[in-house]
């Protein structure tokens, strides 16, 4: 007797990545297909359009400097065609002018390269969920860890009621010890989580970025992040 075949899991939503550059476009399909999504991609804007407007994606992730129609061209171009999907902006550039530029045309969010793959999941949900077309996720979007609290949702981080600024890296790079709590990470680990976009890099940066985070959310008189000498950090209650 023929075994049923077993349905097939929905895909969360329908994901249009373009990007000129084959390895990250490489590296944002494997990550988005993991994290459950429908994904089409391209290469440079004509194929863009013709992808977009045969998927008709639920969002989509845009470079800005591509040869020929850059992303904020292509979105002009979407928005003509009638595809209003939700953007992200992918891109090298972080100056505000660019960053108004592309919100002005109807850019949803911007992420500036290099950035990390949790990061890019986490906005790419936000801006779906804004515009009805995203999964409600059945789960509490703050994380906390002893007097520190942190928004998945808004970004946003609190140490002992009060807000902390941090900026995307450091969110990213503090809610991966707040997960990971208890575990000691290696620097090389946490380069390879924080910082997945680039793996050539130097894992000083994680040093620089521990010293920047410990100023923020570890001032008290008693030390959450630790610092295990040739080894990696570790966050856990104090002993």
């Amino acid at each position: 007797m023929a075994m049923p075949a077993l349905p097939e899991s929905v895909p969360e939503a329908r994901i249009l990545v373009v990007d000129d550059e084959a390895n990250i476009v490489e590296l944002l399909s494997v990550s988005l297909k993991f994290q459950g999504f429908e994904v089409h991609t391209a290469s440079n804007g004509a194929a863009a359009l013709d992808k977009a407007r045969e998927v008709r994606p639920d969002a989509v992730i845009l470079d800005v400097m591509m040869p020929g129609m850059d992303g904020f061209g292509l979105l002009r171009r979407l928005r003509a065609d009638g595809i209003d999907a939700p953007a992200l902006f992918l891109t090298a550039r972080d100056s505000l002018q660019d960053k108004i530029a592309g919100l002005t045309l109807g850019g949803d969010d911007y992420v500036t390269k290099p950035f990390s793959l949790e990061e890019v999941v986490a906005r790419l949900r936000v801006i779906l969920r804004r515009s009805g077309r995203g999964v409600e996720e059945p789960r509490n979007a703050r994380l906390s860890f002893a007097d520190i609290e942190l928004d998945e949702d808004t970004h946003e981080v609190w140490k002992a009621g009060e807000p902390v600024s941090l900026s995307p890296t450091e969110f990213t790079l503090l809610r991966y010890f707040i997960i990971n709590a208890g575990t000691v990470l290696s620097k090389p680990k946490i380069l390879d989580h924080v910082w997945r976009y680039d793996f050539g890099g130097d894992v000083n940066v994680v040093e620089s970025y521990v010293s920047y985070l410990r100023r923020k959310i570890d001032t008290g008189e008693k030390r959450l992040l630790h610092t295990l000498r040739g080894v990696g950090y570790v966050l856990r209650e104090p002993r």
